[in-house]
């Protein structure tokens, strides 16, 4: 099988647009349950979107990698990749105002950058087995460290917001601001186990590029695995409770499995029944993934400039749709919709002059 898979590009790109429309609500005040993170523990649909893309990243090493000849050259390019990664998510918490006081060193593409040169890295100089092991490893090790260290006066297995091991770990470690004061979602301790999500995507790259097997039976095998993770995760829930926000190890796995199952699905009707006719809105955004995210970024505090009587763009559409009678949460939806198409305007000029900007 070809390993440019129309199916990842448009699961990619889904992925991408779920992003902003998650991300940019008219007023956060007023979201649709589905389109909220979970409160702490258990996930919403919203809480899917980004291990989806880690998940991404790790397949899309394996198939970037699988015939790259090892070299200085090779590990250069990956390391200058991390870092230009890593500078924009800081480039966008300081974006407008460059606050650097106030700065917080840790984010979603910070995490992206750190996942892909580590899995890059293993993918490079290990095995399937020992890659698979790592994953387990550093899955069992978070659990261990979140449940059964005692840590600052506080009980083992603490779990509350602000209050775990990975929080405690973070305060000393993490500098600059934090996203909720004592703790931060994208924190440098629970990315050990989002690696084991990247790790995951890597071993589903590597049964996509099994040459032994049919386009039938990779879906097939793709199912079995993200099915059995996905009963592992649930199950790991009862005593690891699945969470987002610290990253849990049953939350990997629930939502790896989830991935792998979806992507299957994707690959089953775009590559093997080749229904293509409808999936250019996913290929746009997953040709540029990247830059539709930063774009994303500095686009909506555009929007926030002040206008007409001090108000930017977004508040005026919220104001007029609540007063035109509109439900304020379907106007607030109405404007990351909005959003979400101005984006894609943006990244369709790129992908209709085959521009694919390479981060």
């Amino acid at each position: 099988m070809n390993s440019r898979l129309l199916s990842l590009d448009f699961f990619r790109g889904l992925t991408i647009a779920a992003m902003i429309v998650v991300n940019d609500p008219g007023s956060w005040s007023y979201i649709y349950a589905p389109l909220k993170h979970a409160d702490w523990h258990g996930a919403t649909p919203t809480d899917l979107v980004f291990p989806f893309f880690l998940f991404i990243v790790g397949i899309s090493i394996s198939l970037s990698l699988s015939k790259r000849e090892v070299s200085g050259n090779l590990y250069f390019k990956i390391v200058k990749r991390s870092i230009v990664i890593f500078l924009l998510g800081i480039f966008l918490a300081l974006f407008p105002s460059f606050d650097f006081e106030n700065l917080r060193i840790v984010g979603v593409l910070q995490r992206i950058a750190i996942v892909y040169l580590i899995c890059a890295i293993l993918y490079l100089n290990t095995s399937f087995s020992t890659q698979l092991k790592i994953g387990i490893g550093l899955l069992i090790f978070y659990w261990i460290t979140m449940m059964f260290i005692p840590f600052g006066g506080n009980l083992a297995g603490t779990l509350d917001p602000g209050n775990n091991f990975a929080a405690w770990v973070d305060s000393f470690i993490v500098p600059g601001r934090m996203y909720q004061e004592t703790w931060d979602p994208e924190g440098f301790y629970s990315t050990i186990p989002s690696i084991a999500t990247g790790i995951s995507g890597m071993l589903c790259g590597k049964m996509i590029l099994n040459t032994s097997n049919t386009l039938k039976d990779k879906i097939i095998k793709l199912f079995y695995w993200g099915t059995l993770m996905l009963i592992t995760g649930h199950f790991w829930d009862y005593i690891f409770p699945i969470n987002k926000h610290i990253w849990t190890s049953s939350y990997v796995l629930f939502s790896s499995g989830l991935g792998m199952m979806i992507l299957a699905m994707s690959i089953w009707i775009i590559d093997e029944k080749k229904h293509t006719s409808n999936i250019k809105f996913g290929l746009v955004f997953g040709s540029n993934a990247i830059v539709a995210y930063v774009l994303h970024g500095i686009v909506w505090r555009l929007f926030q400039v002040p206008i007409i009587d001090g108000f930017g763009l977004q508040k005026l559409w919220m104001d007029i749709g609540i007063n035109l009678g509109l439900p304020a949460k379907f106007v607030s939806l109405d404007w990351a919709v909005f959003y979400t198409v101005v984006i894609y305007f943006i990244v369709y000029q790129l992908y209709k002059k085959k521009i694919f900007i390479k981060i």
